[in-house]
């Protein structure tokens, strides 16, 4: 349909200039309107073929120039013909019709004027005007390449957003998972453990009851705070409630609840002068909190250790230790290979770390995770 418009248009001009010639010169006849009818057909198909019509109303053009019509509008046709090779072509294309153009323009304008007594034009202004429809087609397509391009960085960065969305959304999913699993999997067990004690010394000794029940009640509201601040991340359009995040500090806290359970632990923490990154420290908490966790549901052991120890000047930097360790079957201890140890290299791998676990050679399990400071 555009080629069409421009066919038309460029029809009426450079028909009423031909037709309208100066009286000392050629007047149209029927090569005239051959020319004019090759050129304008040959328009039609201008976006389909830009190099063929291009040749052939550029011919029509010299044509018109050497059978001896002088025209200002005759150089329409190659005119368009040359803006659509720019347009629809490539840098190179249209260097190359640069060089063809420009020099048969100017060897056309001095044949003809050898004949003509008055000529149109110097040599090197003709050899100007081809270079015209092909700058702009250049400047054109070039601003049509750009925007292309913007588009695409567009449509790019749209998906990177939507990958990048689905990532995060991911990740939160699998830490709102740990986060429940951390709290649910040791409170439950902790508290189930607690409620046996209690029921088991309830009659014979009712202040073992009592204590182990106050220990249910501790560890149930804890429970609800934790799952509270978790929970509280999937509403939408609300401020999640939060606590502070667990600390190093708690880690007594966390033993001694444990003790309420019936299982000896001691705890040895010495982080000296050195500050530990909150990160680090929120892993060290949930990494101990799962192991003795394990202990509780399957190890069978009667005692466990806990150490949190800083370890500086290590060849790969300075390091959180964190170790838990308990006396129970190995056996047994292999049964925590689950969710639970997971979550706690989840957690050391986060805080830029790692973590193993495996039994003691003398029987026992341990569990292991080296958090580096400066990583986090």
């Amino acid at each position: 349909m555009a080629d069409l418009v421009v066919a038309a248009v460029v029809a009426v001009l450079t028909g009423a200039d031909a037709a309208v010639n100066d009286p000392s010169y050629r007047q149209a006849d029927w090569v005239t309107w051959l020319l004019f009818g090759v050129s304008v057909a040959a328009l039609l198909v201008r976006s389909r073929w830009p190099v063929v019509v291009s040749v052939v109303t550029g011919a029509a053009c010299a044509g018109w120039a050497l059978y001896g019509h002088i025209g200002e509008l005759l150089n329409l046709p190659v005119m368009a013909a040359l803006y659509a090779l720019a347009v629809r072509g490539d840098r190179r294309r249209t260097l190359r019709a640069a060089a063809v153009a420009a020099p048969t323009s100017g060897a056309v304008s001095v044949v003809a004027g050898m004949d003509v007594a008055q000529p149109q034009g110097a040599p090197l202004l003709e050899m100007l005007w081809p270079l015209v429809p092909l700058l702009l087609g250049e400047v054109v397509r070039g601003r049509r390449e750009l925007l292309d391009e913007y588009a695409e960085r567009a449509v790019r960065a749209e998906a990177e957003r939507e990958r990048e969305g689905r990532r995060k959304v991911r990740e939160e999913r699998v830490r709102i998972a740990r986060e429940l699993h951390d709290v649910v999997a040791h409170t439950v067990s902790a508290m189930t453990v607690q409620a046996g004690l209690a029921l088991d010394a309830l009659d014979k000794r009712p202040d073992v009851a009592r204590e182990a029940m106050r220990q249910v009640r501790a560890s149930g509201k804890e429970a609800v705070r934790e799952l509270r601040a978790t929970v509280g991340v999937l509403r939408d359009g609300q401020q999640p409630e939060r606590g502070p995040a667990p600390r190093l500090e708690r880690l007594e806290e966390l033993v001694e609840r444990v003790r309420g359970s019936g299982l000896r632990v001691s705890l040895h923490m010495d982080t000296g002068s050195r500050k530990v990154p909150q990160m680090v420290e929120l892993a060290a908490y949930r990494i101990v909190q799962e192991a003795l966790t394990n202990v509780i549901k399957h190890a069978g052991a009667r005692h466990a250790a806990v150490s949190v120890v800083l370890a500086e000047g290590r060849p790969d930097g300075d390091a959180l230790i964190v170790e838990v360790t308990d006396d129970g079957p190995s056996v047994q201890a292999a049964a925590t290979e689950g969710y639970g140890l997971i979550g706690v290299r989840e957690r050391a791998a986060a805080a830029g770390g790692s973590a193993a676990a495996g039994p003691l050679p003398g029987g026992g399990w341990r569990v292991r995770a080296v958090l580096p400071l400066e990583a986090s």
